[in-house]
């Protein structure tokens, strides 16, 4: 007698706002899995999963999967490694790492992490545990969304914005900066609802994404000049008393400064900022005040330029002046991850610290980080507001003789690739990479671990495009000799000689006790049986939930027009203009022609490729032949003042590198802009180099952030150019 397949429920681990709900079906007889689809019962997601995740099960069996430990045998960035057993791996790093320590210090020893998986477990749990033991050097985890969330936490106390499903009830929906059907494709329903009921949809971007041309009206704005159009706004919504004066009197604090400085920011002159004509600023800012209500979907790429936390900022001030958050469906959505009050420090132990206070480094300076030049070294110490201050040279600490990398691929996604590049060539750095595949990472590493999949292992997710808490059940044994990065920090805390309970304890007693831990109202009747029975919960919040109906998260209890946390913090406390660099480094500022007193030089965006998540994907053949080849789009004018035609192999170089890519002529990005859909892993791609070889590592105005959108380069055909390369 046949058994039934086994179906085992789970969630989505990969860096996107949807963190679907699916389920695995398992032949018994086998123990593989055989199929993958969404969960029908979840409200958000609704049995539906991307076209990348959706493929899931090639990627958890793919025959390049890492399925042994490995151990460097040629020269670093070769790529050539021999299998050994996880006892000898286990042992030889904990020696290595021993050594370091005692030599160099504690903070020698650098983690380097970030979205690879979003569970709290298998992300920052475990490996929270083992970092604080050793007092390693903590790692500023910037290079996503930092200088937004400082942008809107300055304004309304917390991020939080309305639940996807009250995105119907809007009567006018600005997608800002969001390429929504790429990266958060189950929120799209639910905008349809609305623009059924006759919503206008709306894509401010400075492309023409598929959302845009889905969307009722493209409006096109020159990368990192968004704040300029928010103020602008300010200006005709002030200007024209559009106001809602009640919601203001009771829910705002500095209304009254707000309404002199926003005098100085017509739309005539944001037109020549933005490129926006002055006519089309005017209109939208009356149809967005007399939307009952509007709402806003911006995304992390607008904040991606020197000047993106007072972006956010200035956009997160826009609902309160017009009153949209009394509304259901009304506000702006940046992320729900403000509505998950998660205590995670019995998760994480922050207690194994100590006394113990280590530096912290911020990832988007790896390279520097890598340096053996301690001025170097010191420009990579945290410091994200203008009243910190970055150390000298001797106070920069011991150099990083140890990097321990997981959940991430930083030889492909850091900025400033040759520096990164440099630090990981160097002969005397341990690196250990926890990893499913061979990446470009992994290719420079001493030891490369291979970790499981989200279909081996168990997890709680936090999703920050909705308020479901979601489970993860393992539904297939670790394929090979893989292991959970849970049991891979448990072994090597083992290793080096910890025998704290910490890392004595499973998954499953890590997470019940995480779930136990939560005293915070939004947990109320969130249980570990619950999750068991159910899989996932939504929050106990309000049903509808409308965050800053009455109030807001603040010192007092206000939206902060006029912030006094901003000033001491050393930024202006009002809604400010403060160009990209790309702007503010031309001596002449754009006219509405999109002429720059350097022609030469154009300024590249690099979003998400449609087909990868991050590098995630990118390796996998299926994958790359739907994304094609590594691609930069130019506007017609801007290739025909170049002689580049469509595709035309060309060089895109600035002072940092330069990057082979393919010429897509188009009318779907604006002249003077270049976009390059990324992340390709640079040893796949023609001359093993992708985008962030371009990028600086420069940070933004709040919460030391990469600038991966604020960048110059010029381009030109390769035939027209002699040299090397």
């Amino acid at each position: 007698m046949t058994s039934s397949p086994t179906l085992i429920t789970g969630v989505c681990p990969h860096d996107c706002p949807d963190t679907c709900a699916w389920q695995i079906t398992v032949d018994p007889a086998t123990g593989r899995a055989i199929r993958i689809q969404g969960r029908p019962d979840h409200p958000i997601t609704r049995g539906r999963l991307c076209g990348k995740v959706d493929r899931y099960l090639e990627r958890t069996y793919h025959p390049d999967r890492l399925t042994t430990p490995l151990k460097r045998v040629g020269p670093k960035g070769a790529g050539r490694f021999q299998p050994i057993g996880w006892e000898q791996a286990i042992r030889e790093i904990s020696e290595r790492l021993g050594e370091i320590v005692a030599r160099y210090g504690s903070e020698a020893v650098m983690p380097f992490s970030y979205a690879g998986t979003m569970g709290v477990l298998q992300g920052e749990g475990m490996a929270a545990r083992f970092f604080n033991r050793l007092g390693a050097t903590r790692l500023a985890r910037t290079i996503c969304a930092q200088a937004g969330f400082e942008g809107f936490q300055y304004v309304t106390g917390r991020v939080i914005g309305p639940a996807p499903g009250d995105f119907a009830h809007a009567q006018l929906i600005l997608i800002w900066g969001n390429n929504t059907l790429t990266s958060n494709m189950h929120l799209w329903p639910f905008i349809l609802q609305a623009r059924k009921r006759g919503a206008p949809v709306i894509v401010i971007d400075p492309a023409r994404t598929r959302t845009a041309r889905a969307a009722d009206e493209w409006i096109p704005i020159r990368p990192g000049t968004d704040g300029a159009l928010a103020l602008a706004m300010m200006h005709v919504i002030v200007a024209e008393d559009l106001v809602d004066r009640d919601y203001v009197r009771l829910y705002t604090t500095g209304f009254e400064a707000l309404q002199a400085r926003v005098q100085a920011f017509p739309p005539a002159w944001a037109e020549e900022m933005t490129g926006v004509p002055a006519e089309r600023i005017v209109r939208l800012a009356r149809e967005y005040a007399a939307a009952r209500p509007a709402v806003i979907r911006v995304n992390y790429g607008l904040q991606r330029h020197a000047a993106g936390g007072m972006a956010m900022r200035n956009i997160a001030t826009l609902p309160a002046l017009v009153g949209h958050w009394r509304y259901r469906g009304g506000g702006v959505m940046l992320s729900a991850s403000g509505a998950f009050h998660l205590d995670k420090s019995a998760l994480k132990r922050t207690g194994l610290l100590g006394e113990r206070q280590p530096r912290t480094l911020n990832m988007i300076r790896l390279g520097d980080a890598l340096s053996l030049d301690p001025e170097r070294r010191a420009r990579a110490h945290y410091a994200p507001r203008p009243v910190d201050r970055k150390p000298a040279p001797e106070d920069a600490g011991p150099p990083v003789m140890a990097l321990m990398v997981y959940n991430s691929n930083p030889a492909a996604v850091a900025p400033d690739q040759n520096a990164v590049r440099a630090g990981l060539a160097r002969e005397d750095l341990l690196t250990v990479v926890l990893e499913h595949f061979q990446t470009d990472t992994a290719d420079y590493a001493d030891y490369v671990l291979p970790a499981t999949t989200q279909l081996e292992h168990w997890d709680i997710l936090k999703p920050y495009g909705h308020l479901y808490l979601a489970l993860n059940r393992p539904a297939i044994a670790p394929v090979g000799e893989s292991l959970s990065n849970s049991e891979i920090f448990r072994r090597l805390a083992r290793g080096m000689g910890f025998d704290d309970d910490a890392f004595g304890q499973d998954d499953v007693s890590i997470l019940r006790e995480f779930i136990e831990a939560q005293t915070h109202p939004t947990m109320a009747g969130i249980t570990w049986e619950r999750l068991l029975a159910e899989g996932f919960v939504r929050l106990t919040l309000p049903e509808p939930f409308l965050p800053f109906a009455e109030g807001f998260p603040t010192d007092d209890g206000k939206c902060q027009l006029y912030s006094q946390r901003m000033a001491d913090d050393g930024y202006d406390p009002l809604p400010a203009w403060t160009p990209p660099n790309w702007l503010s480094s031309q001596s002449q500022i754009p006219n509405s022609k999109s002429k720059i007193q350097n022609p030469n030089f154009l300024t590249l965006i690099s979003p998400p490729a449609h087909n990868f998540l991050n590098t995630t994907f990118a390796n996998l053949a299926r994958f790359r032949r739907r994304e094609g080849e590594p691609l930069v789009w130019i506007h017609p004018e801007d290739a025909r003042a170049r002689d580049i035609s469509e595709g035309d192999a060309v060089i895109l170089e600035n002072e940092n590198g330069r990057v082979q890519l393919t010429a897509r002529v188009t009318e779907d990005v604006m002249p003077g802009v270049l976009l390059a859909p990324t992340i390709w892993w640079a040893k796949l791609s023609s001359d093993g180099r992708n985008v962030n070889w371009l990028v600086s590592q420069d940070e933004t105005d709040m919460g030391g952030s990469p600038t991966f959108y604020d960048v110059q380069v010029t381009v030109q055909k390769t035939s027209t150019l002699s040299g090397p390369s």
